[in-house]
């Protein structure tokens, strides 16, 4: 999401079209100008240096705070940053692009109430001129449990009526992410009271009852899905990993190699393969699919660890201590595990 938003803040601020002013002297760009085109190439702290020039200057050019704090976001100088955003918010009340990034660093440091109102300034300034804000306005209202607002907001987003089914099944969707579990499973119920057969909903359900630890209330939803949804190798996959913790291990198989025809380039039934015939006490077919994951997705500290049992399970024992090594020097060199989906 922070990439999308200063992607898209940069291409909207950088690329403006310029001035007559400007327009009429194309081979001696301004200033201004040139700061923009440095910042564009990524050279930021010269386009900074020539900002600071240009904010001694009295009255200050509009737009120079903009930059200035769109440059102090991506350098994660969020102080610096707020400071020129609300310098230029005071020179321009309308300046819709400096009220919502200042929303979006508050909500970045967790400060979610606060943000609200900016970011709703910023939708009211320019309706629907930006999806980005919508997304981060609506994980705000979360937040602060403003569950209806946040299901409004995501749905104004993406064009649905703010209280279809499609906007309970996004809500559910999102608020499942922010792992709003509770949450996420009564607008999933919600949608299918609606809609009962829209698709998707049923195995938004079960991975609710999965992230609870419920495998049995999980398989009973995704077997709901399949009647709807019987070609989709996400679903599948899901069911699989549903089985395989409910220790239905056939079923497990049964599901994943379904997964794998459908979705031959996703890592995760692979992996949850391997984990199946380890569990089925078949280590060799555990390794055919592990070793396969492995090459997909080199640094998933989750399948080498698979692997080192598998191969352990065969009497590989240096294979298997070299597989354990692995894992440590994965967990140790990644910040935020790879996970196995």
């Amino acid at each position: 999401m922070r990439l999308a938003l200063i992607a898209a803040t940069l291409l909207i601020f950088l690329h403006t079209a310029p001035s007559s002013a400007q327009a009429s002297q194309p081979d001696a760009p301004t200033p201004f100008a040139q700061a923009q085109d440095l910042a564009a190439k990524g050279r930021l702290d010269q386009a900074l240096a020539a900002l600071d020039t240009l904010a001694a200057q009295t009255p200050e050019q509009p737009g120079v705070e903009r930059l200035r704090g769109i440059i102090f976001y991506q350098q994660d100088k969020f102080p610096e940053a707020v400071a020129a955003f609300t310098k230029a918010e005071a020179q321009d009340p309308a300046d819709r692009e400096s009220i919502e990034m200042h929303g979006v660093i508050l909500f970045r440091q967790g400060r979610s109430p606060e943000a609200i109102p900016l970011l709703e300034r910023a939708h009211a300034a320019v309706a629907q001129a930006n999806i980005d804000p919508q997304y981060v306005l609506g994980l705000c209202y979360a937040d602060v449990k403003r569950y209806d607002d946040a299901r409004h907001a995501f749905a104004a987003q993406y064009g649905f009526e703010p209280d279809s089914a499609e906007a309970h099944l996004l809500a559910a969707r999102l608020f499942l992410r922010r792992e709003f579990v509770a949450e996420s499973a009564v607008e999933a119920r919600k949608a299918l009271e609606i809609n009962p057969s829209l698709p998707l909903a049923h195995q938004l359900l079960g991975e609710a009852e999965l992230a609870k630890g419920d495998t049995a209330a999980a398989i009973r939803e995704l077997e709901a899905e399949r009647k709807l949804n019987p070609l989709s190798g996400v679903l599948y996959d899901r069911l699989g990993d549903a089985y395989l913790r409910n220790e239905q291990y056939p079923e497990a198989q049964q599901a994943l190699n379904r997964a794998l025809l459908l979705e031959p380039n996703a890592t995760a039934p692979y992996i949850l393969l391997g984990q199946t015939f380890l569990k089925l006490k078949q280590p060799i077919q555990a390794l055919h699919y592990l070793d396969r994951a492995a090459k997909m997705d080199p640094a998933n500290y989750i399948t080498h660890n698979l692997l080192g049992q598998a191969y352990k399970a065969t009497g590989q024992l240096a294979e298997a201590n070299q597989e354990f090594k692995m894992v440590v020097e994965l967990q140790h060199s990644q910040k935020t595990p790879a996970a196995g989906r």
